[in-house]
């Protein structure tokens, strides 16, 4: 039997290893571990393939977001919009920074709505925040035009999205800040946690450089209450290193989406790849009625399946205060009953992804029945 992992992160590994061995040797030889220069240097070049003026270095995904928001001045009393099918982070960090997270439902994209944003702004919002949901950018003409007219910060969540483009620009100079996550699973995964914030604003990323070191002026002189929140230079060095590869490993991932695209449209909802996105495919969700026969019929046949994210934000316990109830976000809610995760990731062989391919076809070509409609709400054939 064809064993397709939902994840391989050993894979690449082994093609990078001797290139990664080498840095780490050079970094642990300089005796500098923490910040210096070799953070230094990453930060210059991951700034120069955002396309943007600054990148920041810090401990994780979810403190580049915290940060972002705490250099903004965004804090208690102030409402940020957000969508609630995203990872529990993108709230989280609203909830850190003393703000409050109103939730605004997604498109059948997985982003963020933007006819249904305005009608959230209240006196008190005082950004918004679009999560790159799967590696696919957000509307983000329409999201800008809306910020503008309200006069809101844009805080791009590209957690899953680095070398994601949007109208040919890259996400992360889309809005007044983003945050990325250099976490192990992400396109740009690193062996430990690790994150990135990105900003044109000098303002902005001199406060987060400040923040993310204790709020230190110089090794001896605290400027402001800060935090603990650096990307060590042995992490830096491997993002470094795989930063050199990403836009080849991202180009692989939409050749995979392709093929999953084009063997599956006919049975299943399967995400576009249409101007102006150009997505980066941190995971490539497909949506059927019969999900969890599916999913138990892809396992027994050796591929491993995941759900992106079987409870909603708005239904966390974690959320109740919020004041939130099933039925309010009936997009996201539909999503997650049918939603079905697949593997994607640039060390799939062909061989495996066809593979993928063939055991659903065998699935429905076992249990026909009609493909859904987009009028019934429920999944439906790739859209043109």
């Amino acid at each position: 039997m064809t064993h397709v992992p939902f994840v391989s992160l050993d894979r690449q590994y082994r093609e990078l290893r001797t290139e990664l061995i080498a840095e780490f040797d050079r970094v642990c030889s300089s005796g500098t571990y923490v910040m210096g220069e070799t953070l230094e240097r990453f930060e210059r070049e991951a700034a120069e393939f955002c396309g943007v003026r600054h990148a920041v270095g810090v401990a994780s995904g979810s403190d580049a977001l915290f940060l972002a928001l705490k250099a903004l001045g965004v804090g208690p009393g102030a409402e940020v919009i957000t969508c609630p099918n995203s990872f529990i982070a993108t709230a989280w960090t609203i909830v850190a920074a003393g703000a409050r997270p109103v939730f605004v439902d997604a498109t059948d994209d997985y982003t963020i709505d933007p006819s249904r944003v305005e009608a959230a702004i209240t006196p008190r919002t005082r950004a918004i925040m679009p999560v790159h949901l799967t590696g696919r950018p957000a509307q983000m003409d329409a999201i800008a035009e809306i910020a503008r007219r309200h006069d809101l910060l844009v805080v791009e969540d590209a957690a899953q999205a680095i070398g994601a483009r949007y109208r040919g620009r890259r996400v992360g100079g889309l809005g007044t800040a983003a945050g990325f996550s250099l976490h192990p699973l992400k396109n740009l995964g690193i062996y430990g946690d690790g994150g990135l914030l990105t900003t044109d604003r000098t303002d902005v990323a001199e406060r987060v450089r400040t923040l993310r070191n204790h709020g230190l002026r110089n090794r001896d002189e605290c400027e402001v209450w800060g935090f603990n929140s650096r990307l060590d230079a042995v992490q830096a060095g491997i993002a470094a290193i795989k930063l050199r590869h990403l836009d080849r490993w991202n180009a692989r991932c939409r050749e995979i989406a392709a093929t999953y695209r084009e063997g599956l449209r006919d049975l299943v909802w399967a995400p576009d790849d249409a101007d102006p996105y150009e997505s980066v495919y941190h995971n490539f969700i497909i949506r059927t009625d019969r999900r969890d026969a599916l999913a138990a019929h892809l396992t027994s046949h050796g591929v491993g399946t995941r759900v992106h994210y079987p409870v909603p934000i708005h239904l966390q316990e974690a959320a109740r205060d919020l004041g939130y109830r099933a039925g309010d976000f009936p997009v996201t809610e539909r999503h997650v009953a049918t939603m079905l995760s697949l593997p994607i990731y640039p060390e799939l062989t062909d061989e495996e992804t066809g593979h993928v391919v063939e055991t659903i076809r065998d699935f429905f070509a076992a249990q026909p029945a009609a493909i859904p409609t987009a009028a019934s709400g429920a999944p439906q054939a790739t859209r043109s």
